[in-house]
């Protein structure tokens, strides 16, 4: 019999983080992040990243373990989220993975295989010059869209981390980005993966996310994007981050604050709904409302897990 583990999903600002503290406190449970931003070290505020205090002593791992100068492949991800199921599993501990990065938690739930593919870094600067220029991105997310249209009704047509890499994926092995998946999707799942989905009035959630910025804004965001821009030189893919990248924008003189705030708060939003839809694709979910009270939802998720 295959080993349990928890997996809660969700938008941005739907109560994942403190859902999960909670259950993991009453079931003797530590914490797997499945978070694209919260890997990186040093980028705290802009990622929600939980503080030692709202950890209220619960071992979480996958936080803080890569430079933002650095790249980090989903493929990465999946071999050290693995890594850290089993360490915990070992001490007799329920692992609970948790995030909205659905790509992450696809990896793991679906055994998806993202091969380590060696990327031409010419046609890799290429792209990066195009998708700068004026209409670029755009012109970029057709090219896309013709190559994989699949992969590419999940991404926005502002996600160049994601759209140069359906089209690197391409050029460097020949096959698309959803071949590959339906490729790997063959081998045989590790765990008992039991997944739920945090769900929540859309009006309330939207009015959670903005708030949520407004505070992100207040306890230092834009220092930190200083203080990031100081100390490191290039950032393959952490600036591509949701709050950060706006951020730089407005220290580049390209937006206002208050343009600035705005952007973030509508490009939050937006990536909430899609983060809704890709969920609502994956099949066996179960969804809790993130309006009911903790204890609900925990015994939501206990009855699933039996």
């Amino acid at each position: 019999m295959k080993p349990k583990v928890i997996v809660i999903v969700g938008p941005t600002a739907s109560g994942k983080t403190a859902l999960s503290i909670e259950l993991a406190k009453q079931i003797k449970g530590e914490i797997v992040s499945c978070d694209s931003m919260q890997i990186y070290k040093d980028m705290n505020i802009g990622s929600a990243k939980p503080s030692l205090e709202e950890m209220q002593g619960i071992k979480h791992y996958m936080i803080d373990i890569v430079e933002p100068d650095k790249r980090f492949s989903v493929a990465e991800y999946k071999k050290q989220a693995e890594q850290a199921i089993e360490e915990i599993l070992s001490k007799g501990k329920m692992p609970i993975v948790i995030g909205g990065t659905g790509l992450y938690a696809d990896s793991l739930i679906y055994g998806i295989e993202y091969p380590e593919i060696e990327f031409d870094k010419n046609y890799r600067n290429e792209l990066e010059n195009i998708a700068n220029s004026k209409e670029g991105l755009s012109n970029l997310y057709e090219k896309a869209k013709e190559i994989d249209s699949k992969a590419i009704e999940k991404i926005s047509p502002n996600d160049k981390k994601r759209i140069l890499r359906i089209l690197e994926i391409y050029h460097s092995t020949g096959k698309t980005k959803t071949e590959l998946e339906a490729e790997s999707r063959k081998n045989e799942v590790k765990y008992d993966y039991r997944v739920f989905v945090i769900n929540m009035d859309r009006q309330i959630l939207y009015n959670r996310i903005n708030k949520r910025v407004e505070i992100m804004i207040e306890n230092g965001l834009i220092e930190e994007v200083k203080n990031l821009l100081d100390k490191y030189k290039e950032f393959p893919t952490a600036m591509q981050g949701l709050g950060y990248k706006e951020v730089v924008e407005y220290l580049n003189g390209y937006l206002t604050k208050d343009e600035m705030i705005e952007k973030i708060k509508q490009e939050t939003r937006r990536y909430a709904k899609r983060q809704l839809t890709w969920f609502r694709k994956n099949k066996n979910t179960i969804w809790i409302d993130g309006l009911n009270d903790l204890q609900s939802n925990i015994n939501i998720i206990l009855e699933g897990i039996n």
